[in-house]
């Protein structure tokens, strides 16, 4: 009983993961079924251990040297050196032909790892490829007619030829060795190159994030947008300026998107005393296309921007300057491109589906003008500036735009416009 009781308060022992498997077993009716378990459990459990000390053995003769046979190697190397000093053929010959047997013993096991190591994967097959192209072309000629005596099958080598034959594997041999190091030079030079575009592109994108972030600090303060203070509106446009003209295509039209979508672009309606933009009732601020002041103006700053193949879809690019731009390829899907000046511009291949060019009519609009006001009603000075502008292959083009582009883009512009200019008057007369 004092076993018991003292059994009874000392602590519980835990069971082992080996023990669980009976006890959760040994509920049911067969305590044998039970003891098979645990037999297979811990046979299983010797087996992984076996199989573990087998890949740790292996992996052991692999990457351990093995002292014995560098010792063996460089005992025979002795013997060899000794028969060659004491001038006796056998000696020299035994150690010679043991260091060749133990060297071998050595490098016959890590030869698959020297030959991944070595040789890369895309040159295997080819090295292989031209080790067999010249071992078959020494074949064919060992057996061709050239090396037989007349009546008779048996092969006479011709050593001049085979010399001749080693003369040119080398001198192919130095070729392919030239070949491969011109390879590798190339490829260090694409991967240098894809790490540098890399590394521009990285460094491009933080540059941008943080203009993003100085524009948003601007103009998330306590007063509403920046619009408020020239001066801050000044700072805004010198930083976009400077930006733009230090990254690529995509990143200015990255930077151009921001801008359209935070309504940085758009002319807004503004209180004539404190300069404060007023909102429309709808959550958002009124825009006043006629003398509305926009928080940054694009001006000239993108003048002569490459900007093809990029997307420019629901952008406010009204009254920007892109003389010369390339736009080729460009998405403008809805984007604003009313008194934008495009003279000479390349839009070739560019997707204008809903592409304001005008407001009012296309009878009616007129591209802008220097002294006139622009009337959004009529249309008349609120056109886009394309005369000499590419439309070759423009894509939805739609019947109005092709009639404000056929009479207010000059003769040269006419000639690429989808679908021709027929019937419409050239409004230039040039």
């Amino acid at each position: 009983m004092t076993t018991d009781s003292n059994s009874s308060q000392s602590a519980p022992i835990p069971p082992s993961p080996r023990d669980e498997i009976p006890q959760n077993r040994s509920n049911g009716a067969n305590p044998k079924w039970d003891d098979k378990v645990v037999t297979v459990a811990s046979a299983g459990e010797s087996g992984i251990l076996e199989k573990s000390e087998q890949k740790n053995l292996a992996v052991a003769k692999l990457n351990l040297p093995n002292f014995a046979a560098t010792s063996i190697v460089c005992a025979t190397i002795s013997i060899t050196i000794l028969g060659l000093g004491i001038d006796n053929v056998w000696v020299a010959f035994i150690g010679a032909m043991a260091t060749l047997l133990v060297s071998l013993r050595i490098l016959v096991p890590s030869w698959g790892l020297i030959w991944t190591q070595l040789v890369p994967s895309q040159w295997r097959s080819i090295v292989v490829g031209c080790l067999g192209l010249m071992g078959g072309i020494v074949g064919l000629l060992l057996l061709s007619g050239a090396n037989q005596q007349p009546g008779s099958r048996n092969i006479q080598i011709n050593w001049d030829a085979i010399g001749a034959i080693g003369d040119v594997v080398g001198a192919l041999g130095q070729i392919l060795i030239a070949i491969i190091a011109v390879y590798v030079a190339w490829r260090q030079y694409v991967i240098s190159k894809e790490l540098t575009i890399q590394q521009n592109r990285i460094t491009q994108q933080q540059t941008i994030d943080a203009y993003f972030q100085g524009v948003s600090d601007l103009a998330l303060n306590e007063e509403g947008l920046l619009e408020d203070w020239p001066q801050e509106r000044a700072i805004a446009d010198g930083r976009t300026a400077s930006i733009l003209s230090s990254v690529d295509a995509e990143g200015k039209a990255k930077i151009i998107r921001f801008l359209s979508q935070s309504k940085l672009l758009t002319p807004l309606r503004r209180d004539r005393h404190l300069g404060r933009p007023i909102l429309d009732g709808d959550g958002g601020y009124a825009e006043d296309r006629a003398t509305g002041v926009r928080v940054i103006d694009l001006g000239v700053m993108l003048a002569g921007s490459n900007l093809s193949g990029t997307d420019l879809r629901w952008t406010e690019l009204s009254q920007a300057n892109l003389v010369r731009a390339n736009l080729s390829y460009c998405a403008l899907v809805k984007a604003n491109l009313s008194q934008t000046i495009l003279y000479e511009a390349n839009l070739m291949g560019a997707n204008l589906m809903s592409a304001r060019l005008f407001y009012g009519q296309a009878e009616t609009a007129s591209p802008r003008s220097r002294s006139e006001r622009p009337n959004y009603k009529t249309g008349e000075y609120t056109g886009a500036v394309i005369e000499n502008a590419d439309f070759t292959d423009v894509e939805r083009l739609s019947e109005s735009q092709r009639y404000y582009c056929c009479a207010w883009g000059g003769s040269k512009t006419r000639k690429t416009i989808p679908g021709g200019c027929e019937g419409i008057p050239n409004k230039l007369d040039r």
